[in-house]
């Protein structure tokens, strides 16, 4: 039964039920509305594009879980690859499919990822695996660093926008495309606090409203509630 001090939140991506739970035994009440959906590029191009590169030693690059699960959907072995990736889910599926032999390094942030991928110093050539809406900071890093990256769009994201009857205390936002999707279609009053995922989230947020921001530089789910929780732990019932 939900007391009348519970904080309400939204968050625009799914989440485990586990976490859902958790917060919710803290005092929080989450609700789980995507703002945006990925599908995954089936064409042929595409696929020839993956199987070709699987072939060769190439540096992979991934920024996305979204861009591992549509890239190993189409592979029928394990390529030879180096890999780079972010932390989080991203790097539990590449290792999961690929294993640690391939994998050589992870960051919390693309940023922070161009700058490993340059002190290792890869003589491979180097793929990006993403997705349309991609941000360009990675690939313009390691180019004028010298290393040109050939980017291969695997999936897309679509905009999903949906009205919101509620007036939530926080709201968590994982990627610019959700901040763009929501606010397409809702306000929210300056009280509401706002949780971004990474910087570039949290500038977008900027550009629609000047409400507080929380930014975690860590790309996990799990993380991310953790901040929530904990931003919200001095006022929780139950804590």
């Amino acid at each position: 039964m939900q007391n009348n001090n519970t904080i309400q939140v939204l968050c625009t991506r799914p989440l485990d039920s586990l976490l859902v739970t958790n917060a919710f035994n803290r005092g929080i009440s989450i609700d789980t509305i995507p703002f945006i959906e990925t599908i995954p590029l089936a064409d042929e191009d595409i696929s020839n594009t993956i199987n070709d590169l699987a072939q060769k030693k190439i540096t992979a690059i991934f920024t996305s879980m979204n861009a591992v699960d549509a890239v190993t959907a189409r592979l029928n072995h394990v390529p030879k690859w180096d890999i780079f990736c972010l932390g989080g889910v991203t790097k539990e599926k590449v290792l999961q499919f690929f294993g640690e032999k391939h994998f050589k390094a992870s960051a919390k942030s693309a940023g922070l990822l161009a700058e490993k991928i340059i002190e290792h110093k890869p003589e491979n050539q180097l793929v990006f695996f993403c997705g349309d809406q991609r941000m360009d900071e990675l690939p313009e890093t390691l180019a004028v660093n010298g290393f040109p990256t050939q980017q291969v769009v695997v999936y897309k994201t679509i905009q999903t926008p949906g009205e919101t009857s509620k007036n939530y205390q926080g709201i968590v936002f994982f990627s610019p495309s959700a901040v763009h999707s929501f606010f397409s279609v809702n306000t929210i009053p300056l009280s509401t606090v706002l949780f971004a995922i990474g910087k570039t989230t949290a500038a977008t947020i900027q550009t629609y409203v000047q409400n507080k921001i929380i930014t975690s530089e860590w790309p996990g789910k799990e993380q991310m509630i953790d901040v929530v929780l904990n931003y919200f732990k001095p006022i929780n019932i139950n804590a």
